[in-house]
């Protein structure tokens, strides 16, 4: 490495360091890890003993979340605003508290996109996914924030979308207090921990951070690494499980526990970096009996051990 190069490499190093030293750590949740779901995980009818169904109203599912141990719950973005109404009044009669909104239009209009029209959809959509976070008492929204393909290079999908997310949704999120979650997922986007730290400090603000998924990145990486990698600048988590089948070219996403994440490291990582925010279960849905299995393999990983309990006699 020449001396010039050496020298840039050094004087970007230190500005990286300083600009997440600035940076706030992630709010702590009282009494440390808090245990959340996603929205889908929670059945939207019940049978009854003759095997009729009714639908459940937000309520009854948001207690439902609530008697199997979680604390909280994350819900995509809602556009009607009856419903929106409905599931403020849930929450709060329930008192699950919904901590992120899971923005739903960045798959169907990416910001990274070069026509400007899908553009403007995928910022109207994260301006509902704000205002519901408002309207809710969430912290925080989701936001995968581009997508690479034949039409959008890699280059050109982080420079469109950092310049969409600065100059037209920063703006309202800094407005209404709410803290964009960058999230990684198979969007062929920030593949490494060290390029979503670095596209994260590159927007030199508060109110955006990383939103880190524990089973996106087995495919290809380590969560452990990305934990310790991304640090202070993580502000949620969702959590899941993945089972790679190299020989036969599958994979699965599986049940807390049932994959191949290394849920002890995981947690040790999680310790190491001082995480004590929101976490996030985002797998298959069930019953009653399920979700406090759920927990209790979450209360299991909490405790830094596998999720999956040891057979009797193992």
């Amino acid at each position: 490495m020449s001396t010039i190069d050496r020298r840039a490499f050094l004087e970007s190093a230190a500005a990286a360091s300083a600009l997440a030293a600035l940076r706030p750590r992630p709010a702590a949740a009282a009494g440390g890890i808090q245990k959340a779901l996603y929205v889908s995980m929670l059945p939207k009818e019940l049978k009854d003993a003759a095997g009729v169904a009714r639908p459940l109203s937000y309520r009854e599912r948001f207690q439902m979340a609530k008697d199997a141990g979680f604390q909280g719950i994350e819900i995509g973005t809602i556009t009607e605003a009856p419903v929106a109404a409905e599931i403020k009044e849930a929450s709060a009669a329930t008192e699950l508290r919904i901590h992120s909104v899971m923005n739903a239009e960045h798959w169907r209009s990416p910001l990274s996109s070069g026509d400007p029209e899908v553009v403007t959809k995928s910022v109207l959509g994260m301006e509902t996914s704000l205002r519901n976070a408002k309207l809710w008492g969430a912290e925080t929204v989701l936001l995968v924030p581009a997508v690479v393909n034949a039409e959008t290079s890699y280059q050109d999908a982080w420079l469109r979308s950092q310049r969409v997310i600065r100059e037209r949704i920063l703006p309202l999120a800094q407005e209404l207090k709410v803290v964009v979650g960058i999230e990684e997922v198979w969007n062929k986007f920030l593949l490494s921990p060290l390029e979503m730290a670095r596209y994260v400090d590159e927007f030199a603000s508060p109110w955006v951070k990383a939103y880190l998924d524990v089973g996106n990145m087995v495919f290809y990486g380590f969560p452990q690494d990305w934990i310790r990698t991304l640090g202070p600048r993580t502000v949620r988590v969702h959590i899941k499980d993945f089972k790679l089948d190299r020989p036969n070219g599958k994979f699965y996403w599986k049940n807390l526990g049932e994959g191949d994440v290394d849920w002890p490291e995981v947690r040790k990582a999680f310790a190491d970096v001082g995480y004590e925010g929101w976490v996030t279960t985002e797998i298959e849905g069930g019953d009653a009996a399920y979700l406090k299995d759920v927990v209790a393999r979450f209360d299991r990983f909490l405790a830094g051990q596998k999720p999956v309990a040891a057979a009797p006699g193992a």
